[in-house]
């Protein structure tokens, strides 16, 4: 695990990547898991670390916008907005591949997700590389996602070949995903890009979709879950729910954007919603880290953020 300071580090990581091996990279959502996205074996390698099936997609990052064009192909002026305007950032466009893209990254379907991450490191690697990394999460697959270096070695251990230290992301949820090879551009996953911004540039409605087959990264159903069970409850039912289940003898905690005074554990994530986002995952790691059992949960509504959280939570519950 290596601070990138100097370039000495970027340097170990590109030559990792050159040589098909797996590096663990910050961006501003979570910790991606990168391997070269032109070299098949390289893309494999990713899906066999994570246990991840080889049919669900990857997101490929890139350093440039024109870069678009070496993975995409009949890219609409949408795409190209979006780009100008979200890029760098924590927005994935989903559009059709070119011919010479690799069957692994796509998990065989005609489409490709492709963004800039936001991050300093992120970009300076990718620029260097001049190429696209393929780089889902660097967690075990359905697992809760890395938001800080040591998150993907307690996760993955040597099966990764170096991971830069970046930082905590500043975003701490995934990407927005968007889908705009279809009749109505659609949000395939919540992110901190909000449906009502992308409307707002591009002039045409969004279509949400909750679940799905495996159009793009995060769409199953069961997703971003801790070992602690988590309950979803209306927000006045939190407390009652959890001392109940104390009641039955389980190691409970409630998630609260505010701690309250009150016997059961909380776990807290603040009443901003970039505070939020951020706390998510620190708070179901904490859970498994204290050996919770229950998690009970309420479903915050919005859009942007507080989309994202509760699409994380239904998903963490199952």
């Amino acid at each position: 695990m290596l601070e990138p300071t100097d370039e000495s580090a970027i340097d170990e990581a590109l030559a990792v990547l050159r040589r098909g091996g797996l590096v663990g990279l910050p961006t501003e959502t979570v910790y991606g898991l990168g391997a070269d996205a032109r070299n098949s074996d390289a893309v494999r390698a990713i899906f066999r670390t994570k246990g991840r099936p080889e049919n669900h997609p990857l997101i490929v990052h890139i350093g440039r916008p024109e870069a678009i064009d070496e993975f995409a192909i009949d890219v609409p002026a949408s795409a190209r907005r979006l780009a100008d305007r979200f890029w760098p950032g924590p927005l994935t466009l989903v559009l059709w591949r070119a011919t010479d893209v690799p069957d692994a990254v796509t998990g065989g379907l005609d489409t490709i997700a492709l963004r800039i991450p936001d991050h300093p490191v992120a970009l300076e690697l990718l620029r260097r590389f001049d190429g696209g990394v393929a780089a889902p999460s660097a967690n075990r697959f359905g697992k809760v996602s890395p938001t800080t270096a040591e998150h993907v070695r307690d996760d993955l251990g040597d099966d990764v070949d170096i991971v830069l230290d970046g930082g905590p992301c500043s975003v701490g949820l995934e990407s927005t995903i968007l889908d705009l090879t279809s009749a109505v551009p659609t949000i395939l996953r919540a992110g901190a890009i909000s449906a009502e911004a992308i409307e707002a540039l591009i002039g045409v409605p969004v279509e949400r979709i909750a679940t799905g087959p495996s159009r793009a990264p995060g769409m199953l159903k069961s997703h971003y879950a801790p070992r602690a069970k988590v309950v979803l409850v209306d927000e006045a039912e939190r407390f009652p729910v959890a001392r109940a289940e104390v009641a039955r003898g389980k190691k409970v905690a409630v998630l609260v954007r505010s701690a309250t005074h009150d016997e059961v554990r909380q776990l807290e994530l603040g009443t901003d919603p970039r505070d939020a986002g951020r706390a998510l995952y620190a708070a179901l790691r904490a859970a498994d880290a204290e050996g919770i059992d229950v998690l009970v949960a309420s479903l915050p509504t919005g859009d942007g953020i507080e989309a994202a959280i509760a699409d994380r939570l239904r998903r963490a519950a199952g």
